[in-house]
């Protein structure tokens, strides 16, 4: 039977990779080197995402026939690591290495190497090493050591049974008999990529079940126990990789097969000056086995007492207390194994005087106190020295320690410095390419700031430029991104659609105004839709709903901005926008927008309703007389509101209250809070008013809270500028979204908290609940946008810090906010220098968390002391002295007692 790609394609579409081997091996060398050219030209027409439909995927059947048909390794892995041919190596090596060989082809090593240099590093296919490995077996090659190599292998080796074929060999006799383990094996501690991966939860073949510690330790221990390993090498590539470090859970696993490896005195000591420079910066595990193996080695009066000395500085300030004192519990022994020297090791241990924790400091003044008594006056006096940096009541215990006095800078922490005003705007688009270039980052990033400019230089470059122009600089943008600005199934809501929309109707012949009937780009009632939405929002003041293609919640302001532009621009001729900000909190100078309306009267034009509507709700709390003079002569309909606007001082605060949500126990789901929610209820303080104004000021929580919230995850900046004189009104919207980066540990949320806090205006329970939550959140970058919003918060006049403290004591109580998260956000703010708004919310909120007694209440308390210290309180703080005179020694009682000290002349 003559070879033919017909043949050859029929049994690869049908699955038969038997037929496809008969069909190969049974063909002249001849026949398949011609057939060679038929393969290449049908694998490059493949549909790249063709591989995953259907029953069949015939890419193992055409990848046999590159083995079979292609002439050089080259050639082969071209064709083979195309997109197209994913899943090829699915079923194993067998049957490519029986065409291989039928073949006796030279090249299959060299195809091997080729195909593992170009393995992915991440999201590997397991299937695809064995049949790599297997060519490179066949054809005596070494796999490069690699990080993509390496991690293929591993993947496969760790790989369930499933992913294998069913083999249920244990891992630890498919590592001891692997044939690139002593070559590969090195890689996995030499490359930093692969802790994270080690530390996930591995198959254990001996259980039959994931288990949740990392299975390859332990089996690299176990063949190091019986010989297959060599103990030294694994050792030494251990210790080196955690000396390289990286996050706590990338070293774990090392730090595991450490533990496992035990080892012993000599080796030890051999490592003894690694061990010295883990336990000062490794992460806490990492520097617990260095701790725990130093001591080992001292024990053995084989570690420089110079060596211990040097590395117990830094130890002595790590943050992980148990670590610290258990140094400071070695130093002291050491102090008194060698008298000679107690003045050093002592003043060690004064290191401990920077701890950021008052019981460290106090376990170190109170160690060394055990034997000061035996030191020279010189020894006593830098001691004394050091102890300035002592927290809380500690310096009055070290004067009586040392007999002298420490200087009243003690604690002191840096001066907040009054808040420096928002920054203004950019300047604004001056061309139609600096436009195309705006829009282009618009279309990758939605900033609020960045849309006001597009917005702007859009209808002024249209006034001044015209749509020649701007036809020439906006077409290949819209041609470039039609998933953006063009209509699809799901964006007919989006206001970058709209905003194509606009643009379209300014240089094309697609213009709504000259074809309304067909809508843009023959999209049907699009436009009517549009039109529709914006009639509606102005006369009912209602966005949203079915009927709307715009957002109900604020951000919908701007699309309901966009959408006026798109169905006004090229009918009214409006050269100006009148909401464009001044600054970048999204205020308006009054000053500013009364020359706009200035020129608006002299050239006889009236600004778009919407527009000037957001102007208005971005005009300052407080605007100077002479403006609001100049507004009283102004004529026209927009001018005399205008006028009235400043005569009546602007939009009134809007009343916000506290609101809980409690669980809904009935209808659970996993996506639910377990736990009750604070957000805000919101209603307008008057009738009337705006037509934008209502649907703003209104807030209506549900009784049970929101699972994952995130309507303004993308948009907070949009948020917060269209009432940037009310952060108030914003807050209470966005509260939901912050609440659950505490209640539901979610990662985006709080990134609003600065926004708000740069805005004005009163802070009440929504603002005030949302940093409470923001200080309490799961993730790190949360937390730290709500410190640097009391931060703001702090450098500005209006008062927040006592309504702060009610949301933390309202939110700690009953453990909603977790106090091991509050504290050290809180310490944060302290370090700053916005001690005494700190202080402030503390004592707000201490009467009710002390009767509570939270998890976490004593760092609180330790925390309280140093503040108070540092801005001389005398705060009396009910029910804190019914807690200090309690007996017993609890830390709660001791950080109690030591409060009270602090507070009392």
């Amino acid at each position: 039977m003559t070879l033919t790609w017909e043949l050859l394609r029929g049994r690869a579409q049908n699955g038969s990779l038997t037929g496809v081997v008969r069909l190969l091996v049974r063909a002249t060398e001849e026949e398949r080197l011609a057939l060679a050219p038929e393969v290449e030209a049908a694998i490059k027409a493949l549909d790249r995402n063709g591989w995953w439909r259907g029953q069949n995927n015939p890419n193992p059947g055409y990848a046999l026939a590159v083995i079979g048909c292609m002439p050089s390794a080259a050639r082969a892995a071209a064709l083979l690591q195309r997109t197209s041919m994913q899943s090829w190596a699915k079923d194993g090596p067998a049957h490519f290495l029986e065409v291989a060989r039928a073949r006796e082809l030279t090249w299959l090593g060299d195809l091997g190497a080729r195909l593992a240099q170009r393995l992915p590093i991440r999201d590997a296919n397991v299937d695809l090493w064995p049949v790599v490995s297997a060519f490179l077996r066949e054809g005596g090659t070494e796999p490069p050591v690699t990080e993509n190599v390496v991690r293929a292998w591993l993947d496969r080796l760790l790989s369930p049974p499933w992913q294998r074929n069913e083999d249920k060999t244990p891992l630890s006799i498919r590592l001891r008999e692997d044939p690139h383990r002593d070559l590969l094996l090195p890689g996995v501690f030499e490359f930093t990529g692969f802790g994270s991966d080690l530390a996930a939860m591995g198959w254990d073949e001996s259980t039959g079940q994931w288990e949740s510690t990392p299975v390859l330790p332990k089996v690299i221990a176990h063949l190091v126990a019986d010989g297959t390993l060599e103990r030294k090498v694994i050792l030494d590539l251990t210790v080196d990789r955690l000396l390289r470090g990286g996050r706590p859970n990338e070293v774990r696993p090392f730090a595991l097969l450490h533990d496992a490896l035990a080892p012993t005195l000599d080796e030890a000591c051999s490592h003894a000056l690694d061990y010295a420079r883990l336990l000062p910066e490794a992460p806490g595990a990492v520097a617990t086995l260095a701790q725990k193996a130093l001591r080992q080695v001292d024990e053995a009066g084989r570690l420089e007492l110079e060596t211990l000395l040097d590395t117990s500085g830094p130890t002595l300030v790590r943050k992980e207390k148990t670590l610290v004192k258990a140094q400071l519990t070695w130093l002291e022994k050491v102090a008194r194994r060698e008298p000679g020297r107690a003045g050093e090791v002592l003043e060690t241990i004064a290191t401990a005087f920077g701890h950021p924790a008052l019981d460290v400091q106090e376990r170190a003044l109170t160690g060394i106190g055990k034997q000061v008594a035996g030191l020279d006056a010189d020894t006593v006096a830098r001691l004394a020295e050091a102890s300035v940096i002592l927290g809380g009541d500690l310096p009055a215990r070290a004067v009586e320690l040392f007999g002298v006095a420490a200087p009243e800078s003690a604690d002191k922490v840096p001066e907040l410095l009054p808040a420096a005003p928002p920054a203004e705007m950019p300047a604004p688009i001056a061309t139609a390419t600096e436009l195309a270039e705006e829009l282009v980052a618009l279309a990758h990033e939605r900033g609020a700031i960045r849309w006001e400019r597009v917005l702007a230089g859009l209808v002024t470059l249209y006034a001044t430029e015209g749509a020649t122009v701007l036809r020439a600089a906006l077409q290949p943008v819209l041609d470039r991104y039609p998933g953006d600005f063009a209509e699809s199934s799901w964006n007919r809501t989006e206001p970058l659609l709209h905003l194509g929309i606009a643009i379209r109707s300014v240089i094309g012949p697609d213009s709504p105004a000259a074809a309304p009937r067909t809508g843009v780009g023959r999209s049907g009632n699009l436009w009517e839709w549009l039109v529709t939405s914006v009639r509606t929002a102005w006369q009912d003041g209602r966005r949203g709903g079915d009927d709307s293609a715009l957002a109900a919640t604020p951000d919908g302001v701007l699309g309901l901005r966009v959408a006026e532009l798109a169905t006004q621009l090229t009918r009214t001729m409006v050269p100006l926008i009148m909401a464009t900000p001044t600054h970048v909190t999204g205020s308006v100078d009054a000053s500013v927008l009364l020359e706009r309306l200035r020129r608006a009267e002299a050239e006889g034009w009236q600004p778009w309703p919407v527009d000037f509507e957001q102007a208005l709700l971005r005009l300052p709390r407080e605007t100077d007389p002479a403006v609001v003079a100049a507004a009283g002569q102004l004529t026209s309909p927009a001018g005399r509101q205008f006028a009235t606007w400043l005569t009546r001082g602007g939009l009134p605060d809007p009343v916000t209250r506290r609101f809980e949500q409690t669980p809904d126990d009935k209808n659970r789901y996993y996506w639910s809070p377990g736990v009750r929610r604070v957000v805000a209820a919101m209603s307008p303080a008057r009738d009337g008013g705006l037509r934008l104004e209502r649907q703003l000021l209104t807030v209506v929580p549900g009784t049970h809270p929101a699972g994952y919230p995130g309507t303004f995850h993308g948009t907070g900046d949009v948020l917060t500028m269209v009432l940037p004189h009310h952060r108030e009104a914003a807050a209470a919207w966005a509260l939901p979204e912050v609440a659950a980066t505490a209640d539901q540990e979610q990662r985006e949320g709080a990134g609003v908290l600065p926004l708000l806090a740069e805005c004005s205006g009163p802070v009440g329970p929504a603002l005030a609940h949302g940093v409470a939550y923001g200080l309490g959140a799961r993730h790190h970058e949360n937390r730290v946008a709500a410190t640097d919003a009391f931060l703001t918060l702090a450098a500005r006049p209006e008062p927040f810090a006592a309504a702060v403290g009610g949301a933390l004591a309202d939110l700690g109580a009953d453990g909603v906010l977790k106090m091991s998260r509050v504290v050290p956000a809180l310490a944060e703010v302290h370090r700053a220098g916005a001690s005494v708004a700190l202080w402030e919310a503390l004592a707000t909120a201490l009467p009710t968390l002390l009767p509570a007694a939270p998890h976490g209440l004593p760092d609180l308390l330790e925390l309280c002391s140093q503040v108070a210290r540092a801005v001389h309180a005398r705060t009396e703080i009910a029910g804190l002295a019914d807690v200090a005179s309690r007996p017993g020694t609890t830390r709660l009682i001791k950080e109690a007692r030591r409060l009270q000290t602090v507070l009392t002349p």
